[in-house]
């Protein structure tokens, strides 16, 4: 029995579904345990493109156990949509689980998500606007809808005309909108619940259960640290928790379950979105990152910033997830660069720092401090061993190991399942 967390060490996009999914082989139970539709996981398998937004990645394997938690904020047409492209696609749904406290992204959390992204103008945060924070903003302050309440018909008729009360009233008053019909809402709703009645369930207490017979289980999460809402690049973040400390709460397990923290990183460093973003690369290898990368994101389609890996932002995540192993991915993007650029530090009003600044606008003030190794060619998507991997390559991986004191058990070099090399048992 082992339970073992994987996260995302930058902005999010590192990668972590084809982890997941390929460990996912060993596990008996995925889990997701925060977040909303607002990312997604790419994962290939057999030159078939698999696009996930909420339903764990775990979905794809016949016969696993895919779990989406308590700490996630679920739009219920969002949902079914899901549901029924991956029906028509043949999978199967024998074995999927939604928890019965997960929140409800509602109609008016999407249209407030757009105008209040407006209202901000120029100090926008680039959000999807997929109602995410103003889902998770009900939820502290404990007028939102739980999944659980989609089963129960006066329960949500209560709970639905006391939110939209006050939403309604905010609409018009605030922003000078139509006030959402009630009875439109709540059909939309109980019918949403009649369709997802057979997943919705106590998922805490499922996976303790599954604990208890030795199931090896799996806990991924959306976005990365660098988004988390308190560990992050605040207010440029997502509005939950992104790092490994979530499982605990988004999940319902206790801290001392975890057995191993797996954190994933992308050769380079990616963004969506606004906010500080030190190695950033604006010139020609930013844009040819982004193009060999194909970095546009799985849930808009927006086009990812790009630029080099950054030291102290990988410490960081390191230190707040309690990493016990790195999985590198996309190394193969950098095939065909002359020399690759590492930040090992910053420099900021002078001084030589080096570790990322809490503060965001000091975060946005830094300035890299670049170390730079030869790149190399070739194609590695047919690499199967590490040994036949570029010596360069294989320099920088074991270059990225000194610096972080942590061993890369897994190495991508391309996109498709089998597309990895494994570097001892994870």
């Amino acid at each position: 029995m082992s339970i073992t967390t994987v996260v995302g060490t930058q902005w999010g996009d590192e990668g972590k579904g084809k982890v997941v999914d390929l460990m996912a082989g060993k596990a008996d139970v995925i889990v997701r345990f925060q977040g909303g539709n607002n990312a997604g996981h790419t994962v290939i398998v057999n030159d078939d493109k698999f696009e996930l937004h909420l339903i764990p990645s775990g979905i794809l394997y016949a016969g696993k156990k895919a779990v989406m938690g308590g700490g996630m904020v679920v739009d219920p047409q969002a949902l079914l949509e899901e549901i029924d492209g991956l029906k028509e696609r043949d999978i199967n749904f024998d074995n999927f689980f939604i928890s019965d406290a997960a929140h409800l992204v509602l109609p008016y959390h999407l249209v407030l998500d757009r105008l209040e992204e407006e209202m901000r103008g120029p100090e926008n945060l680039g959000t999807t606007s997929r109602g995410i924070g103003p889902a998770y903003v009900d939820k502290a302050a404990r007028r939102g809808l739980r999944m659980g309440d989609l089963l129960h018909r006066e329960r949500l008729a209560s709970r639905l005309k006391a939110a939209l009360n006050y939403h309604n009233r905010i609409l018009e008053k605030a922003f000078n909108q139509e006030p959402f019909s009630y009875q439109e809402v709540f059909n939309s709703l109980w019918e949403a619940g009649r369709r997802l009645a057979p997943y919705i369930t106590n998922t805490a207490l499922l996976l303790d259960r599954w604990r208890e017979e030795g199931k090896h289980i799996f806990f991924e999460g959306a976005q990365g640290t660098l988004l988390d809402i308190d560990h992050g690049s605040y207010p440029y973040v997502t509005s939950s928790t992104t790092v490994a400390g979530g499982v605990c709460h988004g999940a319902g397990i206790g801290p001392g379950r975890i057995d191993q923290v797996i954190g994933v990183t992308k050769a380079y460093m990616t963004r969506v979105g606004e906010g500080p973003f030190p190695t950033e690369d604006k010139g020609e290898q930013g844009k040819k990152l982004r193009e060999e990368g194909h970095e546009y994101g799985v849930t808009t389609g927006r086009p990812r910033r790009c630029g080099w890996l950054d030291v102290p932002l990988l410490r960081h995540a390191c230190r707040v997830n309690g990493i016990d192993i790195l999985a590198l991915t996309k190394i193969d993007v950098l095939s065909g660069h002359r020399e690759i650029k590492v930040a090992t530090a910053y420099r900021v009003d002078g001084e030589e720092i080096f570790e990322m600044p809490t503060d965001t606008d000091l975060l946005g003030r830094c300035e890299p401090i670049y170390e730079t190794l030869p790149g190399w060619e070739g194609n590695l998507s047919q690499v199967k061993e590490y040994s036949d991997l570029p010596e360069n390559a294989r320099r920088y991986i074991e270059y990225i190991e000194g610096k972080m004191g942590l061993p890369i058990k897994l190495v991508g070099v391309g996109a498709e399942r089998n597309q990895v090399i494994l570097r001892g048992d994870l």
